[in-house]
């Protein structure tokens, strides 16, 4: 009997000799490079924002615990909390958060009242309706300070004003002398407060005109067969389904009021109690020259910010997911 001799195997490398590639791992390799060669185009505008959003806000958190005033340029030194206590503890500063609170919430609040009565009528159809979207989102395109200086002086002032010149001509129909109400010195805040939601409607417009365009039309149309009134399908179908789009509105509205200072900085200066977070900031650092104490104010503001947009994503996260049902 003879014993057949099979021939050796030609030798194979083993998965983890030097130089060995899987598939897989190749597979692996190809999608990282593809990924990176998307990314790398994008690397300049990422380290550009970077340097100049993300760099100048770390070294405002550092000075914010540091007490400098460049008045004492001897006297900088580790502070602490000292400058965010002050900032909780000193009135004029509490005093700009309160008016900060009450600016934002009448500015938003009415803003979104107005904006969702406009939106309402240019969702109907009739002549013209294209024009006049145009010229109601006109004031939201003006720059801020020249909306400012336009109010300040174009409207509000007391000697040449058109308020006052309308007053004028409605007291002269009757032949009695118009009184001429000095509007900024009277009523400051609501001067300032003015000059915003005028320009802050067609912003709470626009939102809000997208969210009724996007109403199922049949149902609303099926609720009006059944005999349901128009305040009916607006309180029970029109309102609910605006929800989403009214939080959203008044969030993304926030986070610019908040931070708003064109309007205060040019209709009032921040005096006559309208100095908000933002220009009480600015007469700290420009002013005060207290950069340690103005640093810990402009941190918490960003914080605040940063709580309220958070709010916003989720709500747009949530209005991309119902889209997408």
């Amino acid at each position: 009997m003879t014993a057949t001799v099979e021939a050796p195997a030609p030798h194979e490398p083993r998965p983890s000799a030097p130089g060995f590639r899987t598939p897989r791992k190749d597979a692996a390799t190809l999608a990282r490079a593809g990924a990176w060669a998307r990314r790398a185009p994008l690397l300049p505008a990422l380290i550009f924002v970077i340097a100049v959003t993300q760099v100048p806000f770390v070294i405002t958190i550092i000075v914010s615990f540091v007490n400098w005033n460049s008045l004492y340029p001897n006297d900088v030194a580790f502070g602490g909390f000292d400058n965010y206590i002050n900032v909780f503890t000193d009135a004029n500063m509490r005093m700009s958060v309160l008016t900060t609170i009450i600016l934002t919430v009448t500015v938003v609040l009415v803003s979104l009242v107005l904006g969702m009565v406009v939106a309402m009528l240019l969702d109907r159809s009739f002549l013209g309706r294209g024009v006049v979207r145009t010229i109601m989102i006109a004031p939201f395109l003006v720059v801020p300070v020249a909306a400012a200086l336009v109010w300040k002086h174009a409207l509000f002032n007391p000697e040449y004003g058109l308020f006052n010149g309308a007053l004028n001509w409605l007291f002269g129909l009757f032949g009695a002398t118009a009184p001429q109400p000095d509007w900024i010195t009277n009523n400051p805040l609501i001067a300032v407060e003015a000059a915003l939601i005028w320009q802050w409607t067609p912003f709470m417009m626009l939102i809000l005109l997208a969210g009724l365009q996007s109403r199922p039309l049949d149902v609303i149309e099926a609720a009006r067969v059944d005999g349901a009134s128009a305040w009916q399908v607006f309180r029970f179908m029109t309102l609910p389904h605006m929800r989403r789009y009214l939080e959203l509105a008044a969030l993304l509205g926030s986070i610019y009021i908040v931070q708003n200072f064109d309007a205060v900085f040019t209709i009032t200066s921040g005096g006559l109690g309208t100095a908000n977070l933002p220009y009480t900031i600015y007469q700290q650092f420009f002013q005060a020259h207290d950069y340690g104490a103005a640093s810990a104010a402009g941190v918490i503001v960003v914080i605040g910010t940063i709580v309220i947009a958070t709010f916003a994503l989720r709500s747009v996260s949530t209005l991309l997911k119902e889209e997408n049902r």
